[in-house]
């Protein structure tokens, strides 16, 4: 087994829950160097890395990474080839050689539509913001998608019992079970958006967004509340489609 290291950034909140969590793979690549703290990239730099990867282009997992990269002089790789530096853009299903192991990219958009984790055969899954260690995602439209997401589930379901490595909060032990609880989790929130909008009288396609966001999550702080919309326009963009309708995707209609 190889080893993986985790390195807690000093960025908690609302949003990244205790903080953005930086992986170091056998001492080689680093994955979501996190915020530019320097206290945390003086503490990347002197591991000396080979290899940046980021999971997805939000800045608490990628404001540290160019200047990481630079430092050390390692390649920075992403799905977004404006997140790249001095390396080529991620490729779904490359493997990339890591001591004595290999880790396979995999594409997990949703999140976002740059999201992909990182297959550690045998042993584990990084998986940035697809899957955290507790609570659920936010679907950015309209970067994000649900239909997206819903499909990158699946493919991590297949990947059996590899233990979860967040990009946030503490690793859960089966990413298969993570991701049947999302997909039940986002199944049930799209049953309560349904019901919404036949309470408010609206049409998905053309529904208030704030109005429905505060029907459906009315005890939201609002310092994230932006980030409940986001979820809710992405939920109602995937209801307003004629093959998302009637039909969610665990086969339930209400």
């Amino acid at each position: 087994m190889v080893e993986i290291q985790r390195i807690l950034a000093p960025n908690p909140g609302l949003m990244t829950l205790d903080g953005t969590n930086t992986y170091v793979i056998g001492g080689q690549v680093v994955v979501d160097p996190g915020p530019a703290d320097p206290e945390h990239i003086e503490r990347l730099v002197a591991l000396q890395p080979r290899l940046v990867l980021v999971t997805h282009r939000h800045e608490d997992h990628t404001e540290a990474a160019a200047e990481l990269a630079r430092s050390v002089g390692a390649e920075l790789r992403a799905l977004d080839p404006e997140q790249c530096f001095g390396g080529e853009p991620l490729v779904d299903g490359e493997w990339i050689p890591v001591d004595d192991v290999e880790l396979q990219v995999l594409a997990t958009p949703g999140h976002t539509s740059d999201s992909v984790c990182f297959v550690v055969p045998d042993q584990a899954v990084l998986t940035g913001d697809t899957v955290l260690g507790r609570g659920s995602t936010v679907i950015m439209h309209p970067d994000g998608a649900v239909g997206a997401f819903f499909a990158s589930l699946d493919k991590l379901e297949a990947l059996g019992d590899l233990e979860v490595l967040p990009g946030h909060g503490e690793p859960r032990s089966s990413i298969a079970e993570a991701a049947r609880e999302y997909r039940e989790h986002r199944t049930a929130r799209l049953a309560e958006v349904r019901a919404a909008l036949r309470d408010l009288g609206m049409n998905a396609g053309d529904a208030d967004v704030a109005a429905v966001t505060g029907r459906v999550y009315p005890d939201v702080d609002d310092q994230i509340r932006f980030a409940a919309e986001a979820s809710m326009a992405a939920q109602l963009a995937y209801l307003a489609t004629d093959t998302n309708t009637d039909t969610l995707p665990s086969g339930e209609k209400e």
